[in-house]
């Protein structure tokens, strides 16, 4: 197998009517499944359950996507029983063949790309374009980790002595539970999900109750591949229940997490400690969120410094881990900047997304809902509100403006802690150092931008700027599969770099083997 060199997946051009038209009819074919039963899927068998997740469309909450059943701790126990059972064969499988079901199956997700990025768009309120995004992100995870699993699956290059024959090679770890988000519910649910398997791992997948469908079509492709059955496990469920019984589970090798840091850190503890017949240190793969910063000084193109913070802050109503929730200015170009960037924010159109005139949709559910505008409410309290603020009314869905809040004190609520929504806060820096100390005064350290021209500046930023994905001159969102490996420090995880070139080191371990001469050497 050799592979063309990878590239990331392109962009659907939404201008073109043919393409515009082929997407409308992707939503209506997703909306004809409205109301389906969803069964868990373990060891290859449909299991309904009696207790169900409902999957809502956050732009119409009172329709129902698909009835989910919901894995209880009897499912749990008979998932890992299958994962188990699969990974004394998996485990041995040759490391190409299991690169070309990756390949293969991300050839399936190319040619129905609109059917996944419209199940976003109903099931999470992604825009066309971010739906769009999302899916060509899910199919790079899988091209490159494919590609990665070639790298690292032959032997690996050792020292030689001439009494002996070395060899060392890298090899999967065990069973891996794969929670994943819901604001990436393609891309970031599949990167984990394939990255584990590819390595000769097997998985149980919890996917977030607010994204179920989406993880459902992946395993529908592998299904269709015919991926020996126990390797990938569908187990939607509460995280208090079957979340935790899953990370305690003495038989669990590793747990690969996105979401809050809250969630985060309560596995981190659990996978901690040891339980009886636990043979191994459980790894944590985790990325946790940030409050993310992005800084323009005094000497920065102010036009181009506006647009890439209104898309930052309010891309997918600010639901990224990498959004922008902190701009901070330079006093000498503050009150200039800040009215730019209102001017671009209340252009924004706000509504529904089947619509692809609208480039806002609603956030997630009613609890993200209430909690962002309690957040609101505050920063009324410590800011100065220049747009938005308030719901929406005459909706039938979970819709929030975009929201900015201006002359916020560093230290603010609004200012230290994570809202996940389409609110912005707007700080005034007294120079270049305050900027910089002010952007790196928060327990999180995710991602970053500059806006400035000086190269001598921009050389300290990019040494004392204390984030792992770091941008110059543009927004600090819409990171790309190996051409910007993300994950975060501090708070913001264990900076596992998806997308790059160290990723799949997380999954697998190293085993090396030497042969005394007189013993036929490796071939």
């Amino acid at each position: 197998m050799n592979p063309v060199p990878f590239k990331n997946e392109p962009f659907t051009d939404f201008s073109k009517p043919e393409n515009k038209k082929a997407f409308e009819q992707a939503i209506e074919k997703i909306k004809s499944t409205i109301g389906r039963e969803i069964p868990l899927v373990i060891g290859g068998e449909k299991i309904i359950t009696e207790d169900k997740i409902k999957s809502l469309n956050p732009a119409k909450f009172d329709e129902v996507l698909g009835y989910v059943s919901k894995t209880g701790k009897a499912e749990a126990e008979k998932a890992m029983s299958a994962a188990l059972k699969a990974f004394e064969t998996w485990q041995y499988t040759d490391y190409k063949v299991r690169a070309d079901y990756l390949f293969k199956a991300a050839d399936i997700m190319r040619k129905r790309k609109h059917e996944f990025s419209a199940c976003m768009v109903l099931e999470v309120g992604k825009n066309w374009m971010e739906a769009d995004g999302d899916t060509a992100e899910a199919i790079d995870f899988m091209e490159f980790y494919a590609r990665e699993i070639l790298r690292y699956g032959p032997d690996q290059p050792l020292e030689q002595i001439p009494t002996e024959h070395g060899r060392m090679v890298y090899i999967p770890i065990g069973v891996g539970i794969v929670i994943p988000p819901w604001n990436f519910p393609n891309a970031i649910m599949a990167g984990m999900t394939t990255a584990s398997i590819v390595a000769g791992n097997t998985v149980i997948l919890k996917p977030s109750s607010d994204a179920p469908l989406i993880a459902y079509m992946l395993v529908e492709v592998f299904e269709e591949l015919g991926l020996p059955v126990g390797v990938l496990n569908y187990c939607p469920g509460s995280g208090a229940e079957v979340g935790d019984f899953l990370v305690d589970h003495p038989k669990t090798r590793f747990i690969a997490f996105t979401g809050s840091k809250e969630v985060g850190l309560r596995i981190v503890e659990r996978a901690a400690k040891t339980n009886p017949g636990q043979l191994w240190i459980k790894r944590v793969i985790a990325e946790m969120g940030g409050k993310d910063a992005i800084i323009v000084d005094k000497d920065a193109d102010l036009e181009a410094a506006a647009t890439g913070i209104v898309a930052s802050a309010f891309g997918f109503q600010g639901q990224k881990c990498s959004a922008c929730s902190r701009t901070i200015l330079h006093k000498d170009i503050y009150d200039e900047l800040l009215k730019k960037i209102v001017e671009k924010t209340k252009k924004i159109k706000v509504g529904p997304t089947v619509d692809v005139d609208n480039y806002m949709g609603p956030v997630s559910s009613l609890n993200a809902f209430k909690k962002i505008k309690e957040y609101i409410e505050t920063g009324k309290k410590e800011g100065r509100l220049m747009c938005g603020g308030d719901a929406h009314k005459d909706d039938k869905g979970w819709f929030i403006p975009p929201t900015i809040i201006a002359d916020v004190d560093p230290k603010a609520v609004i200012a230290k802690e994570e809202i996940f929504g389409p609110v912005l806060t707007v700080i005034k820096a007294n120079d270049f150092d305050n900027a910089l100390s002010i952007a790196n005064d928060t327990e999180y350290g995710l991602t970053g931008s500059y806006y400035g021209s000086d190269i001598e500046k921009i050389k300290t930023i990019e040494q004392r700027f204390h984030v792992g994905n770091l941008y110059i001159n543009r927004k600090c969102t819409g990171a790309l599969v190996a051409v910007h490996p993300f994950g975060g420090f501090n708070m913001s995880g264990t900076d596992s770099k998806a997308g790059g070139r160290d990723y799949m080191l997380l999954f697998l371990q190293a085993k090396a083997i030497s042969r005394m001469k007189g013993i036929p050497p490796f071939k």
